[in-house]
């Protein structure tokens, strides 16, 4: 088993899911440059957070047309694992990994703080160590994390099952008070592929998976994602 965490130029987390999924998961996990391309047969490729390429333009627009990219798009094409964490997400988003796109935060201004999540989908490579209807407390740090799509995707995805987290309240209330950012129907983490093969997702479970972070919540994205390969015997 192999993990792949991208680095462009202005990441800055692709550090810390190193460590998690290196350090804390055991997993052999490289850190490749974007000019570098995909080299390696990975099972799962997680792009991290930061401000790639200053986040001018749209956040994530520039790291999106990328080369190493279309290597990410394929790999995903084929089934692999592809964890987008804020800026990733933003950056899948762009690259059209799932439908709609995350935006600036209905206040423009950054948010950082704990917030709780609901888990809508405990099925998927990304959720499956997860209890449905489970409430999570997982960090933020974003300005642009506001996820919308057009009411026809939002039908869609719903009819799939690919939303993963929404923004709710500790006791998993669903609603405006706990939307910190103005996002539709409070979603905040967005299933891909014909497999569930992508999740994009705006809090940081890299920051929340060790017992001296915010929470351990975070952990079971990864152990999930562990599970499922597992399973399949890679």
């Amino acid at each position: 088993m192999r993990f792949a965490v991208l680095q462009f130029g202005g990441s800055n987390c692709d550090r810390d899911a190193l460590h998690v999924a290196s350090d804390v998961c055991g997993v052999d996990t490289d850190l490749v440059w974007y000019k570098d391309g995909l080299k390696k047969n990975y099972d799962a490729v997680i792009l991290p957070g930061g401000f790639s390429y200053g986040d001018y333009l749209r956040a994530g627009a520039i790291a999106a047309r990328a080369p190493i990219m279309a290597d990410v798009v394929k790999h995903a094409d084929a089934g692999g694992l592809v964890l987008g964490i804020c800026n990733g997400a933003q950056i899948g988003a762009e690259a059209k990994l799932v439908p709609g796109v995350f935006t600036m935060n209905e206040y423009p201004k950054f948010i950082c703080k704990g917030v709780y999540l609901k888990v809508l989908n405990n099925t998927s490579p990304f959720t499956n160590r997860f209890r449905l209807g489970e409430v999570i407390k997982i960090p933020i740090a974003h300005k642009e994390g506001r996820y919308i799509a057009s009411p026809e995707d939002l039908s869609r995805l719903e009819a799939e099952n690919k939303i993963a987290f929404k923004f709710c309240d500790e006791k998993g209330n669903v609603d405006a008070a706990s939307n910190p950012n103005g996002c539709t129907d409070n979603i905040t983490g967005v299933l891909g592929g014909c497999k569930d093969n992508v999740l994009l997702m705006m809090p940081h479970p890299e920051r929340a998976s060790e017992e001296h972070l915010i929470s351990t919540d975070g952990m079971k994205v990864f152990d999930s994602m562990i599970h499922y390969l597992e399973s399949k015997g890679e």
